[in-house]
């Protein structure tokens, strides 16, 4: 037989000790790693993102690699927390956009924003929600957890009454997400003097800020890093907003200074009144 394929007998025992092609073998050690990124990403991931991925680890391969390894192991990305497409779009019938791109208020506690992101972990997303004061752009409430829900957008509005003591009505602007429109947080937003203002469906321009805040936190921190615990993700983003953001990082806005000496230095004029 080996005679008849022009095989030498060297070659074909060889063969026989490594069936597979060095290609198959160096498509074998990749598909671990990419079912470590698409876990990772809570199987949201496609090739494109799974290569860049790939590539940041130091891994050489082509995006068509990647897909057509994704393709033979079945992994598709699952559309789930979407980037949201700059576009208008109807009135939410929960909230008027009340806001109407108004992010300069004259006060503290005039106007909040509020936004959620995700991280992610080896355990999973992490899930994290904010509320700022558009007047220093000082995140005054947050709260993360492993489930985006109704609880995750209430704790941290929760904090933000919490902490600011707001003596008038104040204007909190979100998207629509479910989170937003549910009847606990309505309720809660009632019963604290807060009035809900929504962006139309579809335009992230109508909540630019509390965009803009997520932008900065993924550029410092976040990164495509992925955590190895939700624990490890929360420590970083504690740290980064309560060690660094509030206190430290300057904005434009504010003339240069941080949110926390923006609020110092218009308290302290009032004193002087």
């Amino acid at each position: 037989m080996c005679k008849l394929f022009k095989l030498h007998r060297s070659g074909f025992y060889a063969w026989l000790k490594k069936p597979l092609s060095d290609r198959a073998i160096e498509d074998n050690r990749l598909i671990k790693l990419i079912k470590e990124f698409y876990v990772a990403s809570g199987g949201t991931y496609g090739s494109p993102w799974i290569h860049a991925d790939l590539r940041e680890a130091g891994e050489q391969c082509s995006v068509n690699r990647v897909a057509k390894i994704m393709r033979q192991h079945k992994l598709k990305a699952q559309i789930g927390y979407k980037r949201r497409h700059i576009k208008g779009g109807k009135t939410s019938r929960i909230a008027d956009n009340l806001l109407a791109r108004q992010f300069n208020p004259p006060a503290p506690n005039q106007t909040w924003v509020s936004d959620i992101t995700y991280v992610r972990t080896y355990e999973g997303f992490l899930y994290v929600a904010t509320v700022m004061d558009l007047f220093s752009r000082r995140i005054v409430g947050w709260s993360m957890d492993k489930n985006m829900d109704k609880h995750l957008v209430i704790k941290a509005l929760l904090m933000a009454v919490y902490q600011r003591q707001p003596k008038a009505e104040v204007l909190v602007h979100s998207d629509q997400g479910s989170q937003y429109g549910s009847a606990d947080y309505l309720v809660f937003m009632k019963e604290h003097n807060l009035v809900p203002s929504m962006s139309r469906a579809g335009n992230c321009h109508d909540n630019a800020v509390a965009e803009s805040f997520f932008a900065t936190i993924k550029k410092r921190i976040i990164k495509r890093k992925i955590y190895s615990t939700r624990n490890d993700a929360k420590a970083e983003i504690f740290n980064f907003i309560e060690m660094f953001y509030n206190p430290k990082k300057r904005h434009s806005h504010t003339g240069g200074v941080s949110p926390a000496k923006f609020e110092e230095a218009y308290f302290s004029e009032l004193e002087t009144v």
